[in-house]
């Protein structure tokens, strides 16, 4: 027996968010950084739900954030063309909140309909087929004339705040931290352990594959809302195979199987990203020399080799923070 130790997590949650507000408030964090922040919080949503995934259950999906332009499409056609939501009207967070959970809830279905009959399939093969579903998916949008096509999906309402966000971000741990020190989740651990063990001791592996390629396609369709809520926009080239690929390469670095590396890796990785944008863009000022904004991904990438052939098992390994583990009951 476990009991759901929410004090602490909640706590400490409580902290960060004060913090964060309170430096924000005083200047010493500008709208600039917030923004970097909340992106932070939407990708540490989009690496735990992949974590659940690929590090939980030992499955290898590729087209993750396919997932996440499905809620961002149906979260945004809700709220903008459909409800024709206005942040500044009372009442328009609630509609808003039920948009949010729609763009969960299908890419939930699109991922138990996919997972269903290709979660036969292992290692490289489940990943061509995911990677086949993430292109798929970004396609049918660039083709749908009603949500904007190749334009995208312009106008979204901004409801993203660092509030909402926040709470979003922290709920979404609590829940997939449950699930996986939960009964369920230990089944999980088990498949990816040793499948055909699994299979023998009575449990369902079809049945735990498919419900963790659901939750975390849940998960990544509310992340995707989020987004499109933050950014004001939904593009298809967001949601990419690039973008799936960023999403993973966090997991790996973080921790294969770590929600707390999940959460690390999430934060430092996209603050990288953007310093290295930013260094370079400094540097092609001062020098005069024309240098593109490709090489902040070779930068980023060459840092992650470098993490990986010294710290293979990622910046957290299997480790987690205590303020992620529930206690075992006296």
């Amino acid at each position: 027996m476990t009991r759901f130790k929410t004090p602490k997590l909640l706590i400490t949650a409580a902290v960060v968010y004060g913090v964060i507000q309170a430096l924000y408030s005083l200047g010493i964090i500008n709208g600039y950084i917030l923004h970097i922040i909340n992106q932070s919080l939407i990708y540490v949503i989009l690496a735990a739900s992949l974590n659940l995934i690929n590090g939980i259950t030992g499955q290898f999906s590729l087209g993750h954030m396919g997932f996440a332009g499905i809620g961002a499409y149906v979260s945004g056609t809700l709220t903008t063309l459909i409800f024709k939501l206005n942040p500044s009207i009372p009442g328009s967070y609630l509609l808003f909140i039920v948009a949010i959970l729609a763009g969960g809830l299908v890419a939930a279905l699109v991922g138990f309909l996919i997972g269903f009959p290709s979660l036969r399939l292992k290692g490289d093969y489940l990943a061509i087929v995911t990677l086949g579903f993430g292109e798929i998916i970004r396609t049918v949008f660039n083709n749908i004339e009603y949500v904007g096509g190749p334009r995208g999906l312009l106008g979204i309402p901004k409801f993203s705040n660092f509030t909402v966000i926040f709470i979003v971000t922290f709920l979404s741990v609590a829940v997939i931290r449950n699930i996986i020190q939960s009964p369920h989740g230990r089944a999980m651990l088990s498949i990816r352990e040793n499948e055909l063990a699994s299979e023998l001791v009575g449990i369902n592996t079809t049945r735990y594959k498919v419900l963790s390629f659901a939750t975390g396609a849940f998960f990544a369709g509310i992340a995707g809302g989020l987004f499109a809520h933050l950014l004001q926009l939904a593009h298809p080239t967001q949601f990419g195979f690039s973008k799936s690929v960023e999403i993973l390469i966090m997991i790996y670095a973080g921790g294969v199987g770590s929600l707390t590396g999940s959460i690390v890796a999430a934060f430092a990785l996209t603050f990288l990203s953007e310093g290295l944008r930013l260094g370079i863009r400094a540097l092609a000022d001062a020098t005069g020399l024309p240098i593109g904004g490709e090489w902040r991904m070779v930068i980023y990438a060459l840092l992650l080799i470098f993490i990986m052939l010294f710290r293979n098992e990622g910046l957290m390994g299997t480790k987690e923070s205590k303020v992620i583990l529930i206690e075992e009951a006296d």
